[in-house]
């Protein structure tokens, strides 16, 4: 008995579930790790302001300061902005994995109720040709049974006639 097509198409439908829960996890971590970029790119833009702030108050420069301040105001904003989002991409990564192995899990299944059906199909067909040769054995067991027998009843049927 052959693994049946319907076994083998879950396994396919599976492994095609598994690759594309894997893709919107790779795209969802992309999106997050391109957020916390953002975030240590807003954090370095703040360190670059208060240093133009810090070297303005030596030198006297008001744009420099006014500048600083600005770049300081902007980087926090953005962070801010990007802490939020930030959080819903690493709840969207983790509940995009979350769904990915439980993906993973459900096409091993397939997978090994494939691998057991073959192996039932492995062991079935070596018990028929293990069947198949006991029976041979047999037929020639008995045959050369027949053959001495015949052979016997030959040499007492000569023997009485002489």
């Amino acid at each position: 008995m052959a693994v049946s097509k319907s076994l083998l198409r879950l396994l396919r439908i599976r492994d095609l579930q598994e690759e594309q829960s894997r893709i919107a996890l790779a795209s969802a971590t992309g999106e997050l790790r391109q957020l916390e970029r953002a975030s240590v790119a807003a954090g370095e833009r703040a360190r670059r302001g208060r240093r133009l702030v810090d070297h303005s108050a030596l030198t006297g420069e008001v744009p420099d300061r006014q500048a600083g301040l600005e770049e300081t105001r902007a980087a926090q904003r953005a962070t801010l902005f990007l802490g939020p989002r930030i959080e819903d991409a690493e709840d969207r990564a983790g509940m995009l994995e979350e769904v990915f192995l439980a993906r993973r899990v459900e096409r091993r299944q397939a997978a090994t109720l494939i691998e057991e059906a073959e192996a039932v199909q492995a062991l079935e067909t070596e018990r028929r040709a293990q069947q198949s040769l006991d029976d041979w054995y047999r037929n020639q067991l008995g045959r050369r049974e027949r053959e001495i027998k015949s052979a016997m009843g030959r040499e007492v049927k000569s023997d009485a006639t002489e």
